[in-house]
């Protein structure tokens, strides 16, 4: 079976990875043909850092998130991955304060400054988790409308949110495209080829591996970096800057219970139910979407032919040129940031 099929059919069933070039037709659509772009890693300046990190309560948590830009202005909300930080958005953020939009991009839980305000809430890192946290920091936030932008668990997160709460979406920007998945089909098996690519998945599903990312983490997320975004000749510097925020005291717990939900090895919580119900039926997403992939992804990821059906609202993709991996936003930072300002305009 050829890669492009095994993928295709893991996407059909589960819809859990996304990302390369695609053309689409169709009147539901407003554009009718993918997107190119070209960027090079050698041309992205180093960061500035943000100006400072406040805190809020928001639902069950204390949120460490960056605020920029107009107080006034359209909001643009900015969702990390793993195992990255905010600081993947550090060369995003000032074009879209130029343009006039007020950025926030937050810490997810385990993440950062981000903590529990009850240490006997469970440490979950299931899906629909992650999405209510956001509206929690929506609504901490009075933040009525916001667009979305993401890449990762970022991007699944801006998906859910999307899909589920779409009246609170003003646009979506996926790296990777449509991420929603279930237990159900993470359940099913892969080709060899394909479950090699998900080895980390299947050690943390072991306490040995709970156990070597609790003690190994650093070096452990070094290591995604480098085989997630094969082309890109980070610096130390740069790495080390978002390694810090993989100190968090909940890191590793969040960070076992994402990957032992998808596997069904762990429940999840009962109050996120229903919502994971919704999930699981993999609702279109109806607001409009730029869905974006690099050329140099090394993350598990299929065609967008297997997951563009389910935008079905103004929808538009982009193939990013140039060496570009995994972590999209920070490897072309001008591309990402255009796509989340174009979003408003489509």
């Amino acid at each position: 079976m050829s890669k492009l099929s095994y993928f295709n059919r893991r996407v059909i069933a589960a819809c859990v990875l996304a990302g390369a070039q695609f053309a689409l037709s169709g009147a539901t659509h407003a554009q009718e043909a993918s997107a190119e772009s070209s960027v090079s890693t050698s041309a992205i300046q180093s960061p500035a850092p943000f100006k400072s990190i406040k805190q809020i309560n928001a639902g069950v948590l204390n949120v460490g998130y960056a605020d920029e830009g107009p107080a006034n202005g359209p909001v643009v909300i900015l969702l990390h991955g793993w195992p990255y930080d905010i600081h993947s958005f550090d060369n995003v953020v000032p074009v879209l304060t130029k343009a006039g939009y007020r950025v926030i991009v937050p810490y997810l839980r385990g993440y950062g400054t981000t903590r529990f305000l009850d240490a006997s809430t469970p440490r979950n890192g299931e899906p629909a988790a992650l999405a209510t946290d956001v509206i929690a920091l929506m609504d901490a936030l009075k933040i009525d409308k916001a667009t979305l932008a993401g890449y990762d668990w970022g991007a699944r997160t801006a998906d859910i949110v999307a899909a589920l709460w779409p009246q609170r979406v003003t646009g979506l920007v996926s790296v990777s495209g449509y991420l929603i998945g279930s237990q159900e089909a993470g359940r099913q098996p892969l080709p060899p080829n394909a479950e090699l690519q998900w080895w980390y998945q299947f050690y943390f599903a072991t306490e040995r591996g709970r156990v070597g990312y609790e003690k190994n983490h650093h070096d452990f997320a070094k290591l995604i970096w480098q085989t997630a975004s094969p082309q890109w000749h980070f610096d130390n510097a740069t790495f080390e800057r978002s390694a810090a925020a993989l100190e968090n005291p909940d890191q590793v717990a969040i960070t076992v219970s994402n990957y032992r939900w998808r596997l069904g090895l762990e429940q999840g919580e009962p109050k996120y139910g229903a919502l994971e119900a919704r999930l699981a039926k993999l609702p279109a997403i109806t607001v409009p979407t730029i869905t974006m992939e690099g050329d140099a992804n090394g993350a598990p990821h299929p065609e967008p032919q297997a997951y563009a059906s389910r935008f079905t609202g103004k929808y538009k993709h982009e193939l990013v040129t140039g060496g570009i991996g995994h972590d999209l936003p920070q490897e072309a930072p001008q591309a990402f940031a255009h796509a989340v300002i174009e979003v408003g305009h489509l």
